[in-house]
């Protein structure tokens, strides 16, 4: 065999090769993290993101996840946390799954004034991404738990941070953003909770994802409709996946959901999240519920975050495993 022929023989076996590389190797990885397996539950809040490279990112662990040393977590990179309410840092957690109902979960597990973020991040030995004065007060929860306060970084709105192959950008919402007073202590915790009274702590945001197979995801964490969704989601970000609340009370309901989804992002496919009920029963949904009105309006696939069951998706935002509800 000539040198030459040999040359486009090995070209021709790696041609091969990474034509029949599994195609699950490009794809971004999705568990949601809820309180009762295989079920879109009243609290459910968190996701578990997982870029091809292996980055690992925790959102809004709230109240759902069984702290660092949930099984489900692995390793973690990153937490995103939104706000401070305390169904998304987290004033309790499950001590195992399937605590109480889906309709009406009872974390049995109270983790104030830490948190069950600040307990993940610590755990872990994550990074802990938030937008505005949040970082401030969330360094001195780290440090005071046995971590340091360099893992907390600041995304101001209009900023990147990069964690392994993952693009992390801080966007807008409209919502509130204080501190409870079971997160604080001394005399300002005392002042506060008998005036009725929480600790603001700058602007509640959400978030957009870019990973490195190029699907674009934006988290829109608690928020109403706001004009930033299509121009900054849309227009700029070009966002193709949607993670939207939906209970229309705190958040966009279903109708005002879909709007967004439909007009504004114009994403290609949606998980609906904080419904703020039992959404699922045997992991299929509850035709009365605020989730399957939010599937009837929305003109995209939805994909209902079912805890524990992992959803794959393209860089086009086509889930390709796991969607089947």
């Amino acid at each position: 065999m000539t040198t030459k022929t040999w040359l486009f023989a090995l070209a021709l076996a790696m041609a091969t090769i990474v034509s029949a590389a599994p195609a699950w190797s490009q794809n971004v990885k999705i568990t949601p993290l809820g309180s009762h397996d295989g079920e879109f539950c009243r609290n459910d809040r968190a996701l578990l993101f997982e870029d091809p490279d292996g980055t690992r990112i925790l959102y809004d662990a709230g109240r759902t996840v069984r702290g660092p040393d949930d099984p489900r977590l692995g390793k973690i990179d990153g937490v995103l946390l939104t706000h401070v309410h305390i169904d998304h840092l987290g004033s309790e957690a499950p001590a195992k799954a399937n605590e109480g109902t889906c309709a009406a979960p009872t974390p049995s597990i109270k983790v104030t004034p830490n948190s069950n973020v600040v307990n993940i991040v610590v755990g872990k030995k994550a990074k802990l991404f938030v937008g505005s004065e949040m970082a401030n007060w969330l360094s001195k929860k780290v440090a005071a738990a046995g971590g340091s306060a360099d893992q907390v970084l600041v995304v101001r709105f209009g900023a990147m941070r990069k964690l392994g192959g993952v693009s992390i950008y801080s966007v807008p919402a409209a919502h509130s953003n204080g501190i409870n007073p079971v997160f604080l202590e001394g005399n300002l915790a005392k002042e506060l909770a008998e005036n009725g009274l929480s600790a603001y702590v700058g602007q509640e945001g959400g978030f957009v994802l870019k990973f490195s197979n190029g699907l674009v995801a934006y988290l829109s964490g608690d928020t109403g409709i706001i004009a930033e969704q299509e121009t900054v989601i849309r227009r700029y970000f070009k966002a193709n996946l949607a993670v939207i609340n939906i209970d229309g009370i705190l958040v966009t309901g279903p109708q005002e959901a879909a709007f967004v989804i439909n007009d504004l992002v114009q994403a290609k496919a949606a998980i609906p999240m904080h419904a703020n009920e039992e959404a699922t029963k045997d992991g299929k949904v509850n035709p009365k519920s605020l989730t399957a009105e939010f599937i009837k309006n929305a003109k995209v696939p939805v994909h209902v975050p079912l805890s524990g069951k992992t959803m794959e998706f393209d860089k086009d935002a086509k889930c390709v495993a796991g969607c089947g509800t």
